[in-house]
């Protein structure tokens, strides 16, 4: 999936900081985007059968996990990583929400 190849790219691109291209970074980044594929792939199947509220909270986690993941890659507090990956699912559930329930 492509998106698993852009999240790979960048998880690879923070934890390298510059630095030389070493084989734990790769394979950081080729790890990254196989986990993140598969869970994007898992919520894309179930994400249908669940009620529009459900549906609309597995994208959102699956959004705020996926970022706060890559923004603690670049060095924040744990607090910091948290705020911003609520403030995230909270704008992909607000929009998700919306969609499923105008789409019904």
């Amino acid at each position: 999936m492509l998106m698993g190849v852009v999240y790979g790219l960048w998880a690879w691109a923070i934890r390298r900081d510059g630095g030389p291209i070493t084989t734990g970074n790769v394979l950081f980044g080729v790890v990254s985007a196989l986990v993140f594929a598969a869970l994007m792939i898992s919520v894309h199947r179930v994400a249908p059968t669940l009620p529009r509220e459900l549906r609309a909270l597995s994208w959102a986690a699956f959004a705020g996990v996926t970022f706060g993941f890559l923004y603690s890659l670049a060095g924040a507090s744990v607090l910091r990583c948290t705020a911003m990956a609520l403030g995230v699912a909270a704008g992909v559930f607000a929009v998700t929400f919306y969609r499923y329930y105008t789409t019904e």
